[in-house]
């Protein structure tokens, strides 16, 4: 080496902290290296503050860590884009509402599309027991006289009130309710005798 060149090998730091303090002095590394404090330190300062605002909102402790978190990642994100570094802390909480709101829309549309959860499927003998008793209720159901079996249709398959069924039927009110009581007597007697 000649005396009239710098040294490079001596110039240059050989630690971190030594490259971080010369990076700075040239004023390459300092916006990053005052990034991580600051966001470090308004996070030490305000995460819980800010984790309690998002659960109000959402309703849900992981996810309003989630959007705390990931408002702060944001934040260090754009930390060179912040023109005033005091209102860092009016950033982060415009942030959380603003993610906080993304949530919930995202939960509605998620709610709205939701698909339906298929029915409960009776078992093969219960199918079967209801086909029969079905099939016993309408053989008894034809054995009636036809005024009763038109009341009780009317009355429990049609959900027509008595006096619905006296203007279709064209009998009284009593009529109905006799026409109705003597069917329901004689289905009882004959669907209690085949059981």
């Amino acid at each position: 080496m000649t005396t009239g060149e710098p040294d490079a090998v001596a110039a240059r730091p050989i630690h971190v902290t030594e490259t971080l303090v010369a990076d700075a002095a040239f004023g390459s590394v300092a916006t990053e290296w005052d990034a991580e404090q600051a966001v470090t330190a308004i996070y030490s300062a305000h995460y819980r503050s800010l984790v309690r605002l998002a659960v109000l909102l959402v309703r849900d402790v992981a996810t309003a860590e989630e959007v705390v978190q990931d408002s702060f990642v944001a934040m260090h994100s754009a930390w060179r884009r912040l023109r005033d570094n005091e209102k860092a802390l009016s950033y982060l909480r415009q942030s959380v509402v603003n993610r906080s709101r993304s949530v919930l829309r995202h939960r509605v549309v998620v709610d709205r599309n939701a698909p339906k959860p298929a029915p409960d499927m009776p078992s093969a003998e219960q199918g079967a027991l209801t086909l029969l008793e079905r099939s016993a209720v309408v053989t008894a159901l034809r054995a009636l006289p036809a005024r009763q079996r038109e009341a009780l249709v009317l009355r429990y398959y049609a959900d027509m009130s008595e006096a619905q069924i006296a203007t279709a039927m064209g009998i009284s009110r009593g009529a109905v309710k006799s026409h109705t009581a003597r069917a329901i007597t004689a289905l009882r007697t004959v669907l209690e005798f085949d059981t």
